[in-house]
């Protein structure tokens, strides 16, 4: 009866190995898939990938919330060097008239000429000048155009991971990028200020990148 009770001691902590060595392989596994499966991913021309990105904006209404909004349609590029990423560029182009914020009739006014005037001005573009390295973050200073006006703007980001190869792709990137312009320095000078001096539309608008770019097999 003693032997017995060893030899079931045995197979109970071998169990018990061969389980947790299991599970190590499996979070090993996952963390190299899905967890920036390495460190720098290789370099080459990363295309936004349309439903997985996210270009958008907040504006904040009335001082109270900030309502946000994002275009539907648009196209982006990464050209990554990963010797130096502050080789590196981006760009986008995002469709005026695609805007979103869940508010059909907003949405109608958003596009005409007191916002976007998307009929003489269909696009809204970005164009990288520069990359800096900056603590464990960068900065991507680059010419953003709306309206017809130009003007350089900078945006902190964040690459969130690599996944590597597969079958479908030659490799994926996540960006987070966000920044603040004043839209009133691209002639949208729509809105006014409520009695309290608060203004109902504010003039400052956050813009908001999560960009999932994969590169070609």
């Amino acid at each position: 009866m003693k032997r017995v009770s060893i030899l079931l001691g045995v197979a109970f902590a071998a169990l018990i190995i061969l389980s947790q060595s299991g599970a190590q392989a499996i979070n090993v596994s996952f963390e190299q898939r899905f967890a920036g499966g390495s460190a720098v991913g290789d370099s080459g021309e990363y295309n936004f990938d349309k439903a997985h990105t996210f270009i958008g904006f907040k504006v904040r209404h009335m001082g109270l919330v900030e309502v946000p909004g994002f275009f539907r349609d648009f196209t982006g590029t990464v050209n990554f060097n990963s010797k130096d990423i502050t080789k590196s560029t981006v760009e986008f182009t995002a469709k005026a008239t695609s805007v979103d914020t869940g508010v059909a009739a907003r949405d109608n006014h958003l596009r005409t000429k007191d916002f976007f005037e998307v009929e003489k001005f269909p696009d809204i573009t970005f164009k990288s000048t520069k990359v800096e390295k900056k603590g464990k973050g960068y900065l991507l200073t680059g010419d953003f155009t709306m309206k017809g006006v130009t003007k350089s703007i900078t945006f902190p980001f964040q690459i969130a991971g690599w996944l590597p190869a597969d079958d479908k792709s030659g490799g994926k990137m996540g960006m987070a990028a966000e920044t603040t312009i004043n839209r009133r320095d691209y002639g949208v000078n729509y809105g006014t200020n409520l009695p309290s001096g608060i203004a109902a539309v504010s003039d400052d608008i956050k813009i908001v990148l999560q960009i999932e770019a994969g590169k070609k097999k």
